[in-house]
């Protein structure tokens, strides 16, 4: 606590007594018990009545030294001690509420990116299917300028093209949508907002090379969910109302205080006689106790339902994180399956796609059902990488519940 110093006089001015006084000192108080000490001076001059006469010292002074301690009330508590260790539950409080918005923060920083990756990625495959039908344009036209085919050739796959770039610019435009979004999160070093480039895309791992994500059904989650954020601010709310009930039944006892102190007259006698003098040691007790304490009582009971609304808050939000936990993990873990399914759709897919051009060239098949096979292939990697998202954010939710640092970067 702060050192305090303190200081008054008197003179008087007029009449019969012409006695002037000075009295300071300092004083630190300490937690223990409620204790202080402090040092004080004073020093007198003239003549005082007789029920003035404690003013009188020596020449130079009277130096005095003492202690304080409380016995009952403000032993174990004090409005100074209480205001301390409110504050330091407060800045507790705020690092939580900061830590909360961090990983709020870096969960949709995480989601934006990944959304961006797999607007990416399915960019490409219509980029893909499009580029396949305009080297297609190039071989349509020589057959159809040798006669081997008919121009309606010609005309379905330029409508192919159409439909493809009408695909492929949605899906540019998606992507950069995506971007704009991920700009948000990712900044430069003077905290403007940064645009990803293209070439920022990680590269796509091979169908089936994914990294699982799903974890066991067995997995603990307790721990991670209890140190969440929302739990720590109501269990730190719980800690200062109970400090303030603390402080309310403080208020409930009676005060016991007992002082030591030690004098000491500095200088000659001066106008108070010998008396002043001496080194003197006293002791002395002070007790008070308020009668009816009707304030202390309404508070103790008001801070007393406060602890209980707030236990049963921290209870309900216990509850609904576990919830919730076991939810994400049922996301997690179906959409973990249906990407596995996506991985089979794909092969099937695409060995369909490659039989029908082997019986395209063979003639044995049509031009519609070559770009119909081509399209379904398409689809199911689009499907396949939204599958892939899916997990994706369903892991993130999964490691923000369980406070999973690491994971979220």
């Amino acid at each position: 606590f702060d050192l305090v110093f303190g200081a008054d006089g008197s003179s008087r001015t007029a009449g019969f007594y012409d006695g002037s006084v000075i009295d300071g000192g300092i004083r630190q108080n300490f937690g223990p018990f409620g204790s202080s000490a402090y040092v004080g001076y004073r020093l007198s001059g003239g003549d005082f009545p007789i029920y003035e006469d404690a003013n009188y010292t020596n020449d130079r002074g009277e130096l005095k030294v003492g202690v304080l301690f409380s016995l009952l009330r403000d032993r174990d508590i004090d409005d100074r001690r209480f205001r301390r260790n409110d504050a330091r539950l407060a800045i507790r409080e705020a690092n939580f509420d900061v830590l909360l918005t961090r990983i709020g923060v870096q969960q949709r920083a995480l989601a934006a990116y990944w959304r961006w990756v797999t607007a990416g990625r399915q960019l490409d495959v219509y980029d893909e299917l499009l580029q396949i039908a305009l080297d297609r344009e190039i071989a349509l036209e020589e057959q159809v300028r040798s006669g081997a085919l008919a121009e309606i050739f010609l005309v379905e796959n330029r409508q192919n093209i159409t439909r493809r770039q009408r695909l492929a610019t949605a899906a540019r435009r998606d992507f950069q949508s995506a971007a704009y979004a991920l700009s948000f999160y990712y900044r430069d070093a003077n905290g403007e907002p940064r645009l990803p480039q293209d070439i920022q895309l990680p590269p796509a791992p091979p169908i089936g090379e994914l990294e699982p994500l799903a974890v066991g059904a067995g997995f603990g989650t307790t721990t991670g969910i209890m140190q969440r954020p929302e739990l720590e601010i109501l269990r730190t709310a719980i800690d200062r109302a109970r400090n303030r009930i603390t402080l309310a039944e403080n208020s409930l006892k009676p005060r016991v205080d007992l002082n030591f102190e030690l004098s000491q007259g500095l200088g000659s006698v001066a106008e108070g006689g010998p008396s002043r003098d001496s080194t003197d040691a006293m002791v002395s007790l002070n007790f008070s106790v308020p009668l009816q304490r009707r304030a202390a009582r309404g508070r103790l009971a008001r801070e007393r339902a406060e602890v209980a609304v707030l236990e049963q808050q921290r209870r309900l939000q216990v509850d609904r994180l576990e919830v919730g936990v076991q939810d994400i993990v049922l996301d997690l873990n179906v959409a973990e399956d249906l990407l596995r399914l996506a991985e089979q759709e794909v092969d099937q897919a695409d060995t369909m796609r490659d039989a029908e051009q082997q019986r395209f060239e063979s003639g044995a098949s049509d031009f519609f059902l070559v770009n119909i096979r081509e399209e379904r292939a398409a689809d199911a990697r689009i499907q396949y990488v939204a599958a892939d998202l899916e997990r994706r954010i369903a892991r993130i939710n999964f490691d923000a519940t369980t406070m999973d640092l690491e994971r979220l970067g």
